[in-house]
Formats: structure tokens, C-alpha cells, sequence
């Protein structure tokens, strides 16, 4: 019950202070303002309006504090000869698209997905796990568990060694009922395949969870070595700050409500690994 009460109190607030919804805010009670003769305020409250688009447009904003999120784990870590399980999260998958369209329609993070069976066939004796099911408030029927299972037939993972989880609906329950699965048993290696920008959290919570794990970041999106640059695209600055903000609210939610560790786990999270090959 209390899960349920998080995640519908978590997606409400999200709906109002994501940045595309307070630039929207913003520019509706400009509005009304103009409407009711307000027309100093309304004035100032356009010029805010104005520059903040501005230097969304002009400068890749979210990038910056995407940053220090996707490298708080290494890309390509070393990995230890014996691999005792995988687990990849849901994410990469339009569920709703895919039943329409009758295919796996693959959105942002695909990556996931290929890291996943490239690692499984890497490891051939490993436990496999996908979990994912649905992060929409309306629609719970769409799994994306069902859609990559289709994927992963098509491209030739033996679908008898992964187990899909597909009642998950955020990363908290991702790890909860992915490891009410696999009883990990102390002293095991499994690694943990999500959006680097995305791991920070995910370690935390598994870390929580009684479930040290190995990070193995993808789908990055910071341009790390020319972050500070002047590039006009102002959906895509835009598009990268709404994740900027909702992966640092997400933090901050998680770790307020018990579910994570710490507010930004770091490299101290990590599974303690034995010597890489």
C-alpha cells in the first residue's frame, strides 16, 4: 500500500514541476496576468520567461547536471571471471507502441537491452533477469517485460534462461522483486546493466535492498569533455534537463522515503569484486 501511495504521490508532483511544465506555468499566468491588467508583473514574468528559454536554447544546461551522475560509476568496468547472475531494468521499452505496431518500438536506452545480451552471452552460465513492467498511471496493461521478450527472441537469446519480472512499475520494486526471485546468496557476482545516468540511484536502492551489485553504466548522454559550449537545440537542452531534474528529484524523493542508501551513492556501493581477469 505504501509503495503504491509513493508511486502515485511521485508521478503527480513530477507531472507539475518537470521544466517543461513550469515554463508552461509560467507562460499561462502571464496570461492571466495581461488578462487582469497586470501588466508590470506580467511584463517582469515574461522577461524571466524569455531568458531562462534562452539559455535553455543556447546552452546544453541539463548536460551539466547530468554530469556528475554518469560519472560516478566507470564505462566498461572490469569484470571477474565468474559471473553468478545479470539483471537489467526496464526503461528502453514502449510497451503501448509496441502492442499497436505489433514489434518491439525501442525508445531512449536501447543500449540496456543489446549490454544485456551481449553479458549473457559473455556469461553463458549466468542467472538472467530483466525487470520492468509498467511506469504509467492509466495504462498497466502494456508490460515492457512482454515487449523485450520479443526482442530478445529476435535476436537470438535463449528466452528458457531469463526471467521476466513484469509487475514492477519504478526502480524501488525493480530490485525488490527482482531479488524476491533470484535469493541471491552472499558472495555471489551480479551486475547491474541501466542508463549511467540512471545508476546512481538504482546502487542505492539495491545497496538498500541487502544487494551489492556491479555497475555497468550505458546509454550516456553528456558530452564529458565539452560540456560548457554554446550549441543552440533547445528541445533536445530541454529534454535533457527534464531527466536532469527528474533523476536528481528521484535521489532526493528516494532517499527521503528510506528506499535508498544515501543521497548520491558513489563508487562505495559497488559490489566488492575479486580480481578481474
Amino acid at each position: 500500500m505504501l509503495n503504491s501511495i509513493f508511486f502515485w504521490i511521485s508521478k503527480l508532483a513530477w507531472l507539475l514541476i518537470s521544466p517543461d511544465s513550469l515554463l508552461l506555468i509560467l507562460l499561462l499566468t502571464t496570461w492571466l496576468l495581461l488578462q487582469r491588467g497586470s501588466y508590470r508583473l506580467a511584463k517582469q514574468l515574461h522577461t524571466l520567461l524569455a531568458v531562462v528559454c534562452l539559455l535553455i536554447a543556447f546552452f546544453p544546461v541539463g548536460e551539466v547536471f547530468l554530469s556528475p551522475l554518469e560519472n560516478s560509476f566507470p564505462t566498461n568496468p572490469a569484470l571477474p571471471h565468474r559471473i553468478d547472475g545479470i539483471v537489467v531494468l526496464g526503461g528502453a521499452q514502449d510497451a503501448v507502441l509496441s502492442a499497436q505496431w505489433q514489434q518491439p518500438e525501442m525508445g531512449d536506452g536501447a543500449e540496456r537491452a543489446q549490454t544485456f545480451i551481449a553479458l549473457a552471452r559473455q556469461y553463458p552460465n549466468s542467472k538472467l533477469i530483466f525487470t520492468g513492467g509498467s511506469g504509467s498511471m492509466i495504462n498497466q496493461s502494456h508490460k515492457e517485460a512482454d515487449v523485450v521478450k520479443i526482442l530478445f527472441h529476435k535476436m537470438g537469446l535463449n528466452l528458457s534462461r531469463v526471467i521476466f519480472e513484469r509487475r514492477s512499475r519504478n526502480t524501488y520494486e525493480n530490485a525488490i522483486n527482482s531479488k524476491r526471485i533470484a535469493t541471491p546468496q552472499p558472495g555471489e557476482n551480479w551486475i547491474l546493466i541501466t542508463s549511467a545516468l540512471h545508476m546512481p540511484r538504482s546502487m542505492g536502492i539495491f545497496a538498500q535492498a541487502g544487494w551489492p551489485m556491479i555497475p555497468y553504466p550505458v546509454d550516456h548522454r553528456t558530452r564529458r569533455s565539452n560540456l560548457f559550449r554554446i550549441d543552440f537545440d533547445f528541445s533536445s537542452h530541454l529534454g535533457n534537463l527534464k531527466i536532469a531534474a527528474k533523476e536528481w528529484l528521484g535521489l532526493t524523493a528516494y532517499r527521503l522515503s528510506g528506499k535508498t542508501t544515501t543521497l548520491w551513492p558513489q563508487q562505495n556501493h559497488c559490489q566488492q569484486l575479486p580480481k578481474p581477469r
